[in-house]
């Protein structure tokens, strides 16, 4: 079956695509981790339409899903806003803010995908930079593609969850 990862606009079509999938994939994500109210909360926040235009007409963003056939896989949000590691004020970096592959389709192949879109998108900064929580099943895939854990530990911004930077030099 074909994988192929595409930009994604602001426009209706998209926006409901990326907020279905988005819900779905966090709920995959945080259900073991959060409350149920405070999952739907976040879910409620984070992925409405209100923010989600604002987020996707943001010159600073780029969303993108990657396709298995027909069928929406995964997303990922890149953007150069967000907490960078402290060492790294002053670097010219961009950021994974979001990415995240349905669990039934979370193959290699799907992940690759989408990661080498990131890194296209990104090859004009010096780093590129992934803040996630600590027990994503995910990282391990990005240590495999060069990136590189941070000493320094955090929470993530929207809960109390255990983080860490992940790190990648000029692609």
């Amino acid at each position: 079956m074909e994988i192929t990862t595409k930009f994604i606009i602001a426009t209706e079509q998209g926006r409901n695509l990326l907020a279905a999938l988005a819900k779905e994939i966090a709920t995959e994500k945080f259900a073991s981790l959060l409350e149920p109210q405070q999952l739907e909360d976040y879910i409620a926040k984070k992925f409405d339409d209100k923010n989600l235009i604002a987020e996707m007409n943001s010159m600073s963003n780029q969303w993108l899903v990657v396709y298995k056939g027909d069928i929406p896989a995964g997303y990922a949000y890149i953007t150069s806003n967000g907490k960078k590691p402290k060492n790294m004020e002053n670097v010219r970096m961009m950021r994974i803010a979001d990415f995240g592959i349905l669990e039934k389709y979370n193959d290699t192949a799907v992940r690759q995908s989408l990661l080498e879109k990131c890194l296209t998108i990104s090859k004009s900064y010096d780093r590129l930079w992934i803040h996630e929580y600590k027990e994503n099943p995910l990282i391990a895939f990005f240590e495999s593609e060069g990136f590189v854990r941070e000493e320094e530990i955090g929470e993530l911004e929207e809960f109390a969850l255990a983080s860490v930077f992940l790190v990648k030099d000029k692609m």
